[in-house]
């Protein structure tokens, strides 16, 4: 019996929608996951990582691994901000992703290689933090920077 292609198409639609409409947040298969099954569309994990690994390979999503034995989380790539080229910033609190896209990378490139011989590479280069929107909600006798 030959397999249908078009729960599949539909399937790769609605993960591409998902990822794109949350833009600015890096995402779990196991987000997507759920999101399908809220909307009614039973899938197969294997199927969304299969699909998620296909997308990174193309560069439309960047693939970010926090540590060993960690789960991988999604962000896609938008062309725009030219999202290979540089570091993003994610908050610990929100789980908002800022592009650090700006010249004082072309100056961390140059310091790297001038003083350090070191070829930045950026592609799933993610640096930790509090964003200033939650800083500001931080409770005022709270230190800064602790969660």
């Amino acid at each position: 019996m030959a397999r249908s292609t078009s729960y599949n198409t539909r399937t790769r639609q609605l993960i591409l929608d998902y990822l794109t409409a949350n833009r600015q947040h890096a995402v779990s298969a196991a987000d997507i996951v759920a999101h399908l099954e809220a909307a009614g569309e039973h899938t197969n994990p294997t199927t969304v990582y299969r699909y998620l690994d296909k997308l990174a390979g193309e560069r439309r999503v960047m693939k970010y691994v926090a540590g060993k034995g960690e789960r991988a989380v999604y962000q896609y790539a938008d062309e725009a901000h030219h999202c290979h080229e540089h570091i993003h910033l994610k908050c610990t609190r929100c789980g908002e992703i800022f592009h650090m896209d700006c010249h004082f990378m072309d100056e961390v490139r140059q310091h790297l290689q001038a003083e350090h011989g070191f070829t930045l590479q950026c592609e799933g280069s993610i640096l930790y933090g509090v964003c200033r929107r939650c800083a500001q909600q931080q409770e005022p006798n709270a230190p800064a920077g602790k969660p």
